[in-house]
């Protein structure tokens, strides 16, 4: 059986105006219908059929930490499935090898199997621990060079698709290397190093740079830093863009330089939920002001959704709908090499965000199951 939804659906060719269909199998079926500009297809009063969102870097949300492990990980892909989210890798702090562990312990099934009215967990990013010390940001300090057997440990339990590095520790740059060899993606992140740190990250086989601007050197006309690194030649970065990790302005300039820049949201167990107190990780942290910081004030993650993303570069920054889908989808897909992801094209996975010409969420479909976005908070 076949399910049918009417639209204006963003393709890889733009926009049309017709139907999609979901084979039983969770992929598209045939998408048909006509083309209509990106303007045409907002000033409609037919729904928006986009590529599912995909962000590489979810801590928590709904009250649960990753970290936590058990079922933590799954009610965070709940929650992130209820704002569009179809697809997320579980983000891990900075922590011994047995928090790690923990963490990780369960997420393996879950990889695997799915769960229901969940987004997919495609598997994990490990955020730390191979980070400098000198730029924690919110991570606890249990910072440490890569330890190659740790991380196959880790893998073992569950897929390791994305590590963040910082290059200037000693060993890790050579690490970089063994890494991709191995077949992990690598970001640059966390890092006190400079310019050439980073050309040289890259030049080893780094992909991209997590979440760009924070925790890393920036740039100066004259000592251009890790950010100087980035925008002259990273292909892909990660950036959240909740205006408040990011000034505006910087994202543009960002946009302008790095051809591949997607979003992430970087959330928290705080994300959709009343101010307060939560954990990430180790650390408690507090929910005010539209922001999560550690006791010292010092940002740590965000309480940002995809939808509330991809609304901020529209109706914020100023991109086209097409660019903006892109950013919070389709890159993220390219850049973990994942072809039936990220787009709305036969064969493809049935991960459709549904929102209204105003961008607010209305549907999700995760590899065709429809999932209740009723609560979405």
């Amino acid at each position: 059986m076949t399910r049918t939804l009417a639209g204006n659906i963003l393709t890889p060719d733009g926009f049309v105006a017709g139907s999609l269909a979901i084979a039983s199998d969770g992929r598209i079926a045939a998408i048909r219908g006509t083309s209509l500009s990106g303007r045409e297809a907002r000033d409609s009063t037919q729904p928006l059929l986009l590529p599912g969102f995909i962000d590489l870097h979810v801590h928590g949300g709904a009250g649960r930490d990753v970290m936590e492990g058990g079922t933590a990980a799954v009610e965070v892909a709940r929650q992130h499935a209820r704002h569009g989210t179809t697809a997320l890798l579980a983000t891990t702090m900075t922590a011994p090898y047995e928090d790690l562990e923990l963490a990780l312990r369960d997420l393996g099934n879950l990889c695997r199997d799915g769960a229901s009215g969940a987004a997919q967990v495609l598997g994990v990013h490990l955020e730390g621990p191979y980070i400098n010390a000198a730029r924690l940001g919110a991570q606890p300090d249990f910072a440490r060079p890569v330890a190659l057997d740790e991380i196959r440990r880790l893998h073992a339990l569950a897929p390791v698709k994305l590590l963040t590095v910082a290059p200037e520790v000693p060993g890790n740059l050579d690490a970089i290397g063994q890494l991709v060899a191995a077949g992990f993606r690598v970001q640059v992140g966390h890092t006190a190093g400079g310019y050439e740190d980073g050309r040289q990250a890259l030049q080893r086989g780094a992909r991209g740079f997590t979440h760009l601007f924070n925790a890393m050197t920036p740039l100066h006309h004259r000592v251009p830093g890790m950010v100087g690194a980035a925008l002259a030649h990273a292909q892909y970065a990660e950036i959240i863009p909740d205006l408040l990790h990011v000034h505006a302005g910087a994202i543009r300039v960002a946009l302008r330089s790095i051809p591949h820049l997607y979003c992430v949201t970087d959330s928290t167990a705080a994300t959709g939920m009343p101010d307060g107190e939560y954990k990430l990780g180790r650390q408690a942290v507090t929910k005010c002001l539209g922001g999560v910081r550690l006791a010292d004030g010092t940002l740590a993650g965000s309480t940002l959704t995809m939808d509330r993303a991809l609304r901020n570069l529209v109706d914020g920054i100023g991109l086209e709908l097409e660019d903006a889908a892109l950013r919070v989808s389709t890159y993220a897909a390219d850049f973990l090499e994942l072809a039936d992801r990220g787009r709305l094209a036969a064969g493809a996975w049935a991960d459709i965000a549904v929102l209204d010409a105003q961008l607010q969420v209305r549907q999700v479909f995760v590899q065709g199951e429809a999932i209740d976005v009723a609560h979405a908070g």
